[in-house]
């Protein structure tokens, strides 16, 4: 007999190892690594069920999509769900993922297209009744289940032949027939490869709920990602009502989406235009705020920068918020260089408006027009919005998406719009109303902002 052979990997970023150890060796993470299920080695030949073809002979075969009735869901998903497409939606505890996925199992059970069964391994029936009635998920052919073995959890598909299932969570789902504790490695791998099988075989969408770790990435084995069609990421900060929805993969659509939703008392709520989340709302300007645009997967957004400057009483302070520190740092000495202001003893804050997560160097030009007009005293006028990534040169560079980010100002209302050198030629026409000023250099723009004022 064939001797089996033990094996072990890391839950984290699924290294291999011959031995326990209690550090991974690639990752340098503590305790994640564990014992798979025992491999038996050599595999005998068997004949193909089907003969390779020539790929010239493969007809390109439609997949139909089935919207599920939620435009911004349908959004990231590339327009519905496909026939057996396995859809992992990871999240960290409490961001809403099991109350969005029971509203998109409520409104496909609204249709009368069959039966949609949503099964929760963390709470009871009872439990999820209490969500649905909250959301007013109250469809006769919806049906909950609470169970968190693997062969009872495919006996209710198989009894109610759903047209969607919903899978709450996959860490507590676990086969009797596999050694080890739900939610370790081993387990996770064979429950998600035995539900994927079945979802292809009925041709019936699933939606699997995962949590995720601090960094916002898939918790669990990094062989998940790679057993279903589509990785679908929920975040939100838990002291702001906004959700993100993003793609992180996508088989069957673009890979970079992103939908927007608001955490009511009520459930969740779509939010079809984002933008009015984070600008200030108010009919006069006010001195250190600038607009920008930034891009959120293939969303242009516009956000506002606020920025507050006050006499030092002791070593100066930086206070940043919702962009990266080391960058607006770069920016302030940047500023100081170019206006000849020392700043050096002053206290700096930099903020978003609405809690917003600022990561696009499209934005730069706008906290150094923000900070100008905080040091002057003097606002930028209201109709004013600033695109462009700031070199240490001084030098405005050009930005991805640049006719996204001027179309999206335009529908907002803003009627000059600073941007990068040779932008016209890579945007296309202007909107109608619109005057678009190519700025080469941060010096330029503040010149430009006292034209502006004057």
């Amino acid at each position: 007999m064939a001797k089996v052979s033990v094996r072990y990997q890391c839950s984290a970023c699924g290294a291999s190892a011959p031995r326990w150890v209690g550090r991974c060796p690639k990752c340098q993470e503590f305790g994640t690594v564990s014992e798979l299920a025992p491999v038996r080695p050599g595999t005998a030949a068997a004949a193909p069920v089907r003969a390779a073809r020539p790929v010239s002979e493969i007809a390109a075969a439609d997949s139909p999509r089935r919207p599920v009735g939620l435009p911004e869901f349908d959004r990231v998903i590339g327009g519905g769900l496909v026939a057996g497409q396995v859809v992992l939606v990871a999240g960290e505890p409490g961001v809403g993922k099991s109350t969005l996925l029971l509203w998109v199992a409520d409104l496909i059970a609204r249709r009368r297209v069959g039966n949609v069964l949503y099964i929760s391994g963390e709470e009871s029936a009872e439990q999820i009744g209490v969500r649905a009635r909250r959301i007013n998920a109250d469809s006769d052919t919806l049906l909950i289940a609470d169970e968190s073995d693997l062969a009872a959890v495919i006996g209710h598909i198989e009894s109610s032949d759903p047209r969607l299932v919903v899978i709450d969570s996959i860490q507590t789902i676990s086969s009797a027939e596999l050694d080890g504790r739900a939610g370790g490695v081993s387990q996770v791998i064979e429950v998600t490869t035995a539900l994927a099988r079945v979802a292809k075989s009925r041709g019936m969408p699933m939606l699997i709920v995962g949590q995720s770790t601090k960094e916002s990435t898939v918790a669990g084995p990094r062989a998940l990602e790679h057993l279903v069609d589509t990785v679908l990421t929920f975040e939100g900060d838990r002291h702001t009502s906004l959700r993100l929805l993003r793609t992180s993969k996508n088989r069957y659509g673009p890979a970079d989406e992103v939908a927007c939703f608001e955490q009511t008392e009520f459930g969740l709520a779509e939010v079809s235009d984002p933008s009015a989340l984070f600008r200030g709302m108010r009919d006069v300007a006010v001195p250190g705020t600038c607009v920008t645009v930034t891009v959120e997967g293939r969303r242009a957004i516009l956000a506002e920068i606020q920025t507050l400057m006050s006499t030092a009483s002791g070593p100066p302070r930086r206070g940043v918020t919702g962009l990266d520190s080391s960058r607006v740092a770069m920016l302030i000495a940047l500023t100081e260089a170019t206006t000849k202001t020392p700043l050096n003893s002053r206290d700096v804050f930099v903020a978003t408006v609405g809690g917003a997560r600022i990561s696009d160097p499209a934005a730069d030009l706008a906290i150094c027009m923000a900070l100008w007009s905080q040091v002057t005293g003097a606002p930028i006028p209201m109709a004013v919005a600033a695109i462009g990534e700031v070199a240490l040169s001084g030098d405005v560079r050009p930005v991805s998406m640049l006719g996204q980010r001027v179309a999206e100002a335009a529908r907002a209302g803003y009627k000059t719009i600073l941007v990068p050198p040779g932008s016209r030629e890579r945007m296309g026409d202007v909107p109608a109303g619109v005057t678009v000023n190519e700025i080469p250099h941060v010096k330029k723009a503040l010149d430009r902002l006292d034209e502006l004022r004057g």
